[in-house]
């Protein structure tokens, strides 16, 4: 294949490839907005639902055609690339659009934003579109892959939005999940009515033809995309749940993991590998500390589960050891009772099946019943730590702060994890022998 293409905003070229990768990349220093690519799978102009849409809380089509693969960051270059197989297209689908989206800023912030499309079989580029020329806008369309007469090309398009990932994906027909304006969408529907009484026969007709137009937007808010995303990173480990809008109900904390497989050596090795997988068992638990001075654990240990409805308003569910997504260990928080809280530790400590957290890739996902999720995954451990610091809550009396925490911590020769854990955070409990 010969040069690749540097193309003028609304410039075309073939694009003679099975699969292509289509790699976003920018410079990334400080001030510059997080950049998120994203692709809707297009059928005359608009998305035939919701699944057409894959971003980074969709991340793969379900005919497997268009993958999100993930950010790699090099020196001052950040990319966050998707991946186009045509052969596993459907054949209704005449349009991919290549997108982005900035969280944090707007692309006139963003410096060295361009789009490369690259034969996934060789990493040869095909296509280069440089963006130069963004201001005020938060989503962008970079450009597009058409079919054109049986044959897939790829046009440059640079065209922006001011109104982010939302403005844009409504554009193309998602439906976007926004709870905040589900009530005034009932509202302007009964606010007409009482203008209508100038016309006297059609009163008692008026109040039937709302009812059936508030009923159907209901559920395409609870199937709804929800475009919202907090990654607690070492950089910007810590978030107010209430501007996450998790200010009340039920705050859910689920840990799921999973073991990385070593198939390096035999016998004992792969052995320990495959026992370890079956008999893992890690608890979540919770130290706790209310306004009124009383302090606490919550764990399975001892068949502490904890209270939802009365202090410490904090409850642990059942004991997971198989780490599955849907599962894992979940441990709920009240938050309708958050001002009785002063902070909240929650930890993970290994019970049995492993001798330190070094085999795990381990996510924390914190969910409020209203709001964004907020998610981290935990850092590779390189120490020999049967206990963990997930995730630190703290109150100010109104909000509660998440902070990251990801700390590693590495007991004594007999002392528990527990006490080791309390003596880092300096919660100062007594501490006894339990079991589960």
């Amino acid at each position: 294949m010969g040069a690749s293409m540097t193309m003028q905003k609304g410039t075309n070229v073939a694009v003679p490839a099975q699969a292509v990768r289509v790699e976003l990349g920018w410079h990334t220093s400080p001030g510059t907005p997080d950049v998120d690519a994203s692709a809707l799978l297009l059928v005359a102009g608009k998305v035939r639902s919701d699944a057409d849409f894959v971003f980074y809380n969709q991340p793969a089509h379900g005919s497997g055609a268009v993958r999100h693969e993930g950010k790699r960051t090099a020196g001052g270059a950040v990319t966050d690339s998707l991946s186009v197989d045509f052969g596993r297209i459907e054949p209704a689908i005449d349009r991919v659009v290549i997108a982005a989206s900035a969280d944090g800023g707007t692309f006139g912030r963003v410096t060295g934003l361009h789009v490369r499309i690259l034969d996934a079989a060789n990493g040869a580029e095909i296509a280069r579109f440089d963006s130069a020329d963004a201001s005020v806008e938060t989503a962008f369309i970079l450009g597009e892959l058409y079919l054109r007469q049986g044959a897939w090309k790829f046009r440059a398009v640079g065209q922006g939005y001011d109104t982010g990932l939302a403005g844009l994906a409504t554009d193309f027909g998602i439906s976007v999940d926004e709870p905040q304006q589900a009530p005034p969408a009932s509202q302007p529907q009964r606010t007409p009515q009482p203008a209508r009484p100038q016309q006297a026969p059609p009163p008692p007709v008026a109040p039937q033809p709302p009812a059936p137009p508030v009923a159907p937007p209901a559920p395409p808010v609870v199937q709804a995309v929800r475009l919202t995303k907090v990654t607690l990173t070492k950089e910007a480990p810590s978030v107010s749940l209430s501007k996450q809008g998790g200010t009340s109900g039920a705050l859910r904390v689920n840990l799921n993991w999973e073991v990385r497989k070593q198939f390096k050596g035999w016998g004992a090795k792969l052995g320990r590998a495959v026992a370890m997988h079956a008999d893992l068992d890690l608890d979540l638990c919770a130290l706790y500390e209310l306004t009124d001075g009383s302090k606490g654990v919550v764990q399975a240990l001892g068949n502490a589960f904890g209270s939802l409805r009365q202090p410490p308003y904090i409850h642990l569910d059942g004991d997971d050891r198989t780490g599955a997504v849907s599962t894992g260990e979940n441990l709920t928080v009240n938050l309708d009772h958050k001002n009785r809280l002063r902070r909240v530790l929650i930890f993970v400590t290994i019970y049995e099946g492993a001798r330190s957290f070094a085999d795990l890739h381990a996510t924390v996902t914190l969910q409020p019943q209203n709001g964004a999720a907020i998610d981290f995954s935990l850092d590779e451990c390189t120490v020999p730590s049967t206990v963990c610091a997930l995730a630190l809550l703290t109150s100010d009396g109104n909000d509660l702060t998440v902070q990251r925490e990801a700390r590693y911590l590495v007991p004594q020769r007999g002392v528990s994890p527990q006490r080791t854990i309390d003596a880092a955070y300096g919660w100062g409990m007594n501490w006894t022998p339990g079991r589960k």
